[in-house]
């Protein structure tokens, strides 16, 4: 069955943003499981879910999908959960520029919980209501929101309209929140003509989705893309300012959307430290079927000349499981620079450039799911911009 709840859009109040705030944020249990069951309805991701939207061509009709995450947390016995009752309590900030239909996730999710069938099912439900909307926002945790917002605009190739996600450091209605401001940000980023990607709105800035990382538990602006500029800021006194839009890539070819996702592969990252970090890797590698391996090396792609740690990356390669090789640098560029990384090179890696541990992950997880060669997995790098 499903939830949906009809609402005005964009506009309304103001928020106020205090920056780090003094917020104690507490997700030591994710769930108040007793309470959501007698709260949460079942919504289900499925063929009969139906919405009752305004005919008028007019305004623009967003879809809201609601994830879970702490935007949408209350108080329980246990500790901060999500609740099922978000799209009233933000009612305040949701004025009546454009319609809003709020879809609730089944189950609603600390996002610390996230899994590849929480991928699968969302995915599933974009693919069918895309076409019934101008556009859809989607409410998500921040712990592992630029993971799924790479996700799913690596998956959604073709997008011609926005997909953008948001949440909050602290819940919405705590003193000094920051949800207010995600919110009219991410709504206002709907009347912007020229997005047609997945977008991240946080902190009055939109943000591409391909590259991007969380980067702050303690303040509102909590997420970058490093390696790119912000797509543009957005304020409640003077709209959008320093836009970048056209700096985005154009979107893939219809037959690059056809992108299968398989929930049961499995992609493992490693990250090189020195000591006996590698050896560690080497037993891995050898002992745990992967179907894609993120190596988060040194630098410009390096990594120690350690026969054991190269011999089975060599070995994972030659099975035809892709490893990427990315560096741990949060504005790094795994290139073909030092020859300390050229025996990596050798044992068969692919040199990931600007690609990042949330974005590597997110690239393998579909190349794994459809049988993506290395030349296609570079492709890919090479439209996101993040080959040079």
């Amino acid at each position: 069955t499903a939830n949906v709840q009809k609402t005005g859009g964009a506009g309304g109040k103001t928020g106020t943003n205090h920056g780090n705030g003094s917020i104690n944020k507490n997700k030591s249990v994710l769930y108040a499981q007793g309470c959501l069951k007698k709260t949460l309805p079942r919504v289900m991701l499925a063929p009969s879910l139906t919405c009752h939207r305004n005919t008028m061509n007019t305004r623009k009709r967003i879809a809201i999908l609601y994830t879970g995450g702490t935007i949408g947390m209350m108080q329980t016995e246990h500790g901060l959960a999500p609740c099922a009752d978000l799209g009233s309590r933000a009612q305040t900030w949701l004025g009546g520029q454009m319609d809003t239909d709020w879809h609730l996730a089944a189950p609603l999710i600390d996002s610390s919980a996230l899994t590849l069938a929480d991928w699968q099912r969302w995915l599933a439900w974009l693919h069918q209501h895309l076409d019934k909307y101008d556009g859809v926002l989607i409410l998500h945790g921040t712990d592992t929101l630029a993971y799924s917002a790479n996700l799913l605009a690596l998956a959604l190739a073709a997008l011609n309209k926005p997909v953008v996600l948001t949440g909050a450091q602290w819940p919405l209605g705590a003193p000094g929140s920051d949800a207010p401001l995600n919110l009219q940000t991410a709504l206002a980023a709907f009347d912007l003509p020229d997005l047609k990607h997945v977008a991240i709105a946080f902190n009055g800035t939109l943000f591409r989705a391909v590259g991007s990382s969380k980067v702050s538990t303690e303040h509102a602006a909590g997420f970058a893309t490093p390696h790119f500029a912000p797509l543009g800021q957005w304020q409640p006194e003077s709209g959008w300012q320093q836009l970048r839009l056209h700096e985005l890539p154009p979107p893939l070819g219809h037959a690059a959307q056809a992108t299968a996702f398989n929930p049961a592969v499995n992609i493992v990252c490693h990250t090189l430290t020195p000591g006996a970090n590698s050896a560690m890797i080497a037993h891995s590698l050898q002992h745990f079927a992967a179907d894609g391996v993120v190596l988060a090396s040194y630098g410009h792609g390096n990594a120690p000349a350690d026969a054991d740690l190269l011999a089975a990356i060599a070995a994972v390669c030659a099975q035809g499981v892709p490893v990427l090789n990315i560096s741990q640098v949060a504005q790094g560029c795994a290139a073909a620079v030092y020859a300390q990384g050229s025996a990596l090179r050798a044992a068969g890696v692919i040199n990931g450039g600007k690609c990042n541990r949330e974005t590597a992950v997110a690239l393998l997880t579909l190349a794994a799911a459809n049988g993506w060669t290395q030349p296609q997995i570079e492709q890919m790098l090479r439209h996101w911009q993040l080959w040079v």
